[in-house]
This record gives C-alpha cells, structure tokens and sequence, in this order.
C-alpha cells in the first residue's frame, strides 16, 4: 500500500510533466516564429515573411502560418477547424487530431492578423513516458519483493514458535505428556511457551497423583480380601456356597489388579476391537443368576440377537451391564422379578434393556454422576452412560415394561463388519 501511494501519483506526474515539457515547446516554436512574422511582414509583407520562414522549417517544427486572406504555409490546417478566437486576437491550446495545438495571433499594422499554428504530436507529448513507467513499476516490484521478504522473515520468527506451540498442544491432547515447547520468539510468546511447559509439567504431575493414588486404594483393598478369601476357606458347612463366595472372591481379585494396571498406564493405546454383545450378556447374567436364586427373583434372561458386534471392549461392557444388573440388586428387595434382554433396534442398532419389577426411579437426576438418594456411590448408572456414549451410543431411562418397576435402555451401535470384532 506504501509502494502504490508513492507511485502511482509519482507516474501520473511523469506522465503531466511529459505533456507539459511538449506543449511549453510548442508554444517556444509559436512564439520564435511570431516574432519573425512580426519583423519581416511590415516590409516584406505577411506572405513575403512566409516565404523567408521557409516552408520546410515549419512544416519541420509541426507549424503553419494562416495568411488574412486565408492560405496556409506550412502544416495543413484541417478545412473543420476552428480559428476564429485566434483571428479576433486571442491565444489558446486545443486539442486536436494530432495532438495539442498552440494558437498565437500576430497583428498587423493594417489590423489584418496572422495566425501561427504549432502542434505538439502525441508522440511528444507522451515521450518517455511508458519508459518512465516501466521503471517505477520495476521498482516497486523491488521494494515490494524486499519488503515481503522482511516481513517474511519477521513474520517466520512469530509463527515458528507458535506453530510449534500448537503441535506440541496437540501431542500433549494425545497423551504425550513429555511434550515440551523451546521458548522463542517475540518476549509474549516466548512467556507463552514457558508457561505451556510448566503447565505440561503440572497436568503431568496430577495425572501421576491421581493414577498412584487409585492404585494405592485398589491395593488396599487386598487385605481384607485376602482376610475374606480365608474365611471363605473356612466354611465347611455348605461346600456349595463356600464355592461360589471364592469364586466371587476371585473374581473381585481380578478387579482390583485389573484396577490396579489400569490405574498406573499412562495411556491406552492399543486399538480394540470392541465385542460380541450377545456373549457378554450370557455371561453376565450367568455370573448373576446364583444370586438371583439365593434372593428368590425370577431372573429373566432374553438374547434375541445371534451375533452383536458392538465397539465396546469386552471388560468395559462387562462392566457396564454388571453396573446395571448390581443396580437392581442393591435397591429393590429380594424376591423382586427382574429381567435382562438383548434386541435388534432400528437400522444397524443394538438394544440392551434391565428392568425390574421395583418401584421404579422417581429421580430424573439418577443419570447424573454422584447422585443417590440412598447409601450408595451414585456412580452404576453414569459408569454405564459413559460407557455407551464413548461407543457411539445412548443409555436412557425409558418407561416402565411388563415388569412394572424401572427400566433402562441402552442403544449401541452395531460394527459394521461384525466379523471382525
């Protein structure tokens, strides 16, 4: 914008002093031949004072002598144009066809006039000019291309470390929690650069607290289940329900290592392929039915699907229709039905209902996570939400079934391929 302020008012002076610089010569050559009509006609007479001008010298210098009684030396005048402001006395420039035209009257001591004529050729009046132009251009691309680079330069000292900035960010967002930024650049983003990597540094060591600290309390829960597995061991009474609380105790062992792994990995970055549905829900409601019978509930268990091939990885699916089936067992009273079942839904979806003949959820606000109007966590219902909606899917609390208590549906996807799950 700087270049084209400068030139372009420079180039339309070049081009007006070019003009100029062709008329002021015109009118030079208008008045040196003036001058001669003015001394040589009283003697010699208007066409005497013609003939001695020569006319070659005028036709040379674009002029032409206009006689009173109308002939022309010199340059032919056009039989349309105009002369008579310069016949009653008067100078002046016109354009004409061309160029431009200088008009100087010369009176006679008889009060006859004669007209000198002098044309400047456009060719004069734009000499130089597109060469002018041609160099103002050449120099502004110059000045141009050199203010670019200087700006490129300048500008590259901002963006490289802002760019490096935004890559690390991204590295950090996908678990690279030793990603650290070099601080450069201008003073403000160098300051953002140190304060990113003390930001890293600090979401680092939260993320390492957090995950000690979950593995610390999954630890201690080995004490008293290894205290509870001993116990176990000691029941001679029912061999049968001493069987199934070791079994049970197992399986709890291998929660707490499985907690215990999960909580000290950094990251999961293995791919998985997600789980046939349909065997996670035999299993579950096998794991669940020795209880059911001990409370004296009908467990109602119903696979309409053959295969459903969901991207759930198997232990979180477990552990969301685990969260779901412990719901029903822990707030409605033994002998209660409940009933678990697994449909095809529209399109390629997959249908999960658990409900139960209970009184029902009056809590709308029971999805939220913590919430519980009774002594429990208030975490089953959010673990399995979470769940569903991280595969893509929903979990709602839908109206009451045969059953008559609550409800809740679970919509997941089905994987296109299935048989690759």
């Amino acid at each position: 914008m700087v270049v084209i302020a400068f030139l372009v008012p420079l180039a339309i002076l070049v081009g007006a002093l070019a003009f100029d610089r062709a008329v002021t010569r015109a009118e030079r050559d208008a008045e040196s031949i003036a001058r001669l009509v003015a001394v040589l006609a009283p003697s010699a007479g208007t066409t005497g004072a013609a003939l001695t001008i020569g006319e070659d010298r005028l036709i040379d210098l674009d002029a032409s002598m206009i006689l009173p009684d109308g002939s022309v030396y010199g340059v032919d005048v056009p039989d349309e144009e105009d002369l008579s402001v310069a016949l009653g006395g008067s100078s002046y420039r016109a354009s004409v066809d061309a160029g431009e035209a200088v008009y100087l009257p010369v009176a006679q001591s008889d009060g006859e006039i004669t007209v000198v004529r002098v044309v400047a050729p456009h060719d004069d009046l734009t000499s130089g000019v597109r060469r002018s132009w041609l160099i103002l251009a050449g120099l502004g691309a110059v000045l141009v291309g050199l203010a670019v680079l200087a700006a490129d330069r300048f500008s590259r000292s901002i963006v490289r470390p802002v760019r490096e900035l935004s890559d690390t960010a991204a590295r950090l967002k996908d678990g690279d929690f030793s990603a650290r930024v070099v601080p450069g650049g201008p003073p403000e983003i160098e300051e953002v650069g140190a304060e990113f990597n003390q930001l890293a540094d600090h979401v680092e060591h939260l993320l390492q607290e957090e995950r000690e600290t979950s593995a610390d309390l999954a630890h201690r829960l080995r004490t008293p289940l290894t205290a509870a597995k001993l116990d176990a061991d000691a029941l001679v009474s029912d061999e049968r329900a001493r069987d199934r609380l070791v079994e049970d105790l197992d399986e709890l062992e291998r929660t707490v290592d499985f907690i215990i792994g999960e909580g000290r990995r950094t990251v999961r970055t293995e791919v998985d392929p997600g789980c046939d549905l349909a065997v996670v829900v035999a299993d579950r409601a096998a794991f669940w039915s020795p209880l059911s019978e001990e409370q004296g509930r009908s467990f109602a268990t119903a696979i309409d699907v053959e295969h459903a091939h969901v991207s759930v990885p198997l232990v979180d699916a477990g552990v969301m229709i685990d969260a779901l089936l412990e719901n029903v067992f822990a707030h409605t009273e033994e002998r209660v039905p409940m009933a678990i079942r697994l449909a095809h839904g529209d399109g390629a979806w997959v249908l999960l209902e658990i409900e139960d003949g209970g009184g029902g959820l009056v809590d709308a606000g029971a999805l939220e996570r913590g919430a519980s109007t009774v002594d429990s966590t208030g975490l089953g219902l959010d673990i399995a939400r979470r769940t569903a909606v991280a595969s893509g899917g929903s979990l709602e609390l839908a109206e009451a079934g045969l059953l008559g208590g609550a409800r809740v549906v679970v919509h997941l996807p089905m994987l296109l391929d299935g048989s690759d799950a």
